[in-house]
This record gives structure tokens, sequence and C-alpha cells, in this order.
């Protein structure tokens, strides 16, 4: 476990953050303005059971809670994986990287745990608020966020506000149909969806189907694609392609006034991200074609301060 602590000339209103992922659990006080003025980080006990990961993240609000020198805390936020339905506080579905998470009530427990306030939201959601109000759309009347990594997910901001859905399902960009797949089995079940093709994972399993040498995990194919290995460079290029394409439609759906990408993929470099964009205007009406794309500018406190930013307006 990690800790920083807030110094005497940063107490003031603040609000608590979490960001609950599959391994690892952050935690943060968070300023109006969106200042992190404390964090602690655990790994999250997802085997364990949704009563221990709960306990580790309320545990983590708690110890920067504690201390002469801690601020006073208004509200709690919550950035969690899995289908959160913020109406209800639960979450809906999760993958088997959190054991019994499906079901949790998890606003009422945590804020049971906490003794604050709590809003909740799924942690894809959590970075685009972030990313809306203090980082790539800030400014922006709405945001279309993409998180590329070892999934993809999506979300849409509108004046500060996330659309969830009626099901609270909306973002599972992932999982739209894209010809770049083909007929590939994707991690839900079905075939041919976009994160078959152009997820981290989905990306260094087509290296080794094009006859690449064995990579342990996209990293390496993109050291071999800047080491120039053909194989390597023309995957990568698939990835970015694929993902321009859907976000061209996305685009197009949505009428975005400024797009922002981020996730692990996202970071592979030039080649990914000129195939994205190129791909993107292509696919896009020409009306939208001039819509800005911009990369994910908070790394990974976006979720935290975007869990903040629900926090602060529920309690203002």
């Amino acid at each position: 476990m990690t800790t920083v602590a807030p110094t005497p000339s940063e107490r003031h209103d603040v609000v608590a953050a979490l960001d609950i992922g599959g391994t690892k659990t952050a935690a943060a006080l968070v300023s109006r303005t969106g200042d992190v003025v404390a964090r602690a980080s655990a790994p999250t006990p997802g085997r364990a059971g949704a009563t221990a990961v709960l306990e580790t993240a309320a545990g983590l609000v708690l110890r920067l809670r504690s201390g002469p020198a801690a601020p006073s805390v208004r509200g709690l936020g919550v950035g969690s994986a899995g289908v959160v339905d913020p109406r209800t506080g639960r979450v809906l579905s999760a993958t088997d990287a959190l054991t019994g998470w499906a079901g949790t009530d998890l606003r009422a427990r945590l804020a049971a745990a906490t003794d604050l306030p709590t809003s909740v939201v799924n942690d894809v959601h959590a970075h685009a608020l972030g990313e809306a109000r203090y980082g790539a759309g800030r400014g922006h009347e709405s945001l279309l966020f993409l998180a590329v990594g070892t999934g993809i997910g999506a979300s849409f901001v509108l004046d500060g506000e996330v659309l969830v859905g009626a099901h609270a399902a909306f973002g599972h960009a992932g999982h739209q149909p894209s010809v770049y797949a083909g007929q590939l089995p994707c991690p839900c079940g079905r075939r041919g969806h976009l994160e078959a093709i152009a997820s981290g994972p989905a990306l260094a399993a087509e290296y080794g189907r094009r006859g690449g040498q064995e990579a342990e995990d996209l990293r390496v194919v993109a050291q071999r694609a800047g080491a120039g290995d053909p194989t390597a460079a023309a995957v990568i290029r698939l990835g970015g392609e694929a993902v321009g394409s859907a976000l061209g439609g996305l685009v197009s759906v949505l009428d975005p006034h400024v797009v922002a990408v981020g996730g692990g993929v996202a970071g592979l470099g030039e080649l990914w991200w000129d195939a994205l964009t190129t791909t993107l205007r292509r696919d896009t009406l020409p009306s939208l074609a001039d819509v800005p794309v911009l990369r994910a500018s908070l790394a990974a406190d976006a979720a935290l301060v975007g869990a903040a930013a629900l926090a602060w307006r529920a309690v203002a």
C-alpha cells in the first residue's frame, strides 16, 4: 500500500475519490479545482470477493482522512470496473477479475463504510468525466472519450453529465461489429467485434497469426515495429485503422465537440495514431471532418478526478 498525505497548506474542503480496478484500487483527496492533494493505493483483492474489495477501498479513504493535517472531506466519488448503474448504485455485471462483484450495492456499502455521501459510475465514464472537466475536453460542451487497452470502452459527456443509457450499458464500443475483425472471437462470446481485433491482447494475437515470433504482449510488438519489423508495423497500423473506423461512425452518430482517446494502446506512438486519424476522417461525415481528435491528457489521474467531479456535483 502507498500513501501520500496532504501538507498543512493543503487543508481545505475536498472530496474523496476511488478508482476500483481489477488489479489496483486507487484513492485520492481532490479539491474543487481538480487538484489531487493526497493519494493512496493498494492491490485489489479481486478473487477474495466483494466484501474484501470494499474493505480495501474504504480503508484507503479512511487512511487519507485520518490525522490532524487531514482536510475536511465532503463526499465520495467512485469509478469502478464493471457495468455500474449510477441511479441505483449497483454493479449490474462484471468480469471474473472481480469475483462476486455483480449485484454489489456499491453506493450504499461504501457510504456506510466511510460515512460519506457517495456517487458511483463505471470507470470509463469516470475517466471521461475527468477529461471533460479538467483534461482534453476542458472548455467544450461535449466530449466523446474512447479508452483502448485490454478492452475498449467509450463514454459521452454532455454539459458535464455522462450518458449511461436506459440499461446503464452505454459505451461498450468494443462490442460493435468491425469489418477488420472478420469472424474472430470476442471476449464477450460473440464474433467480429472491434475488441476482437483492436484491443491490446487482440493485436498481440494478430501478430502471432501473421507469423511474427512469439510476443509476450503488445509492448514487445511495438518494440519490434520500432526496430523495423514489417509484420509488427502492419499489425499496429491495423489496430489504428480499426479504431479510427469505429470512431468515425461514433462521431457521425454523436456529433461531439471534441474526441479524446486514452488507454494503454493509445500510447503505441505515431504509427498507430496516424492510422487512426486517417481512417477516422475517411469514415466520418464530411461536415464533421474537423472535429478535434486529441490524446487524453490526465493519464492515471483521469478516473480519480472524474469520480471527484461526480462527488462535487452531488454535494454542491
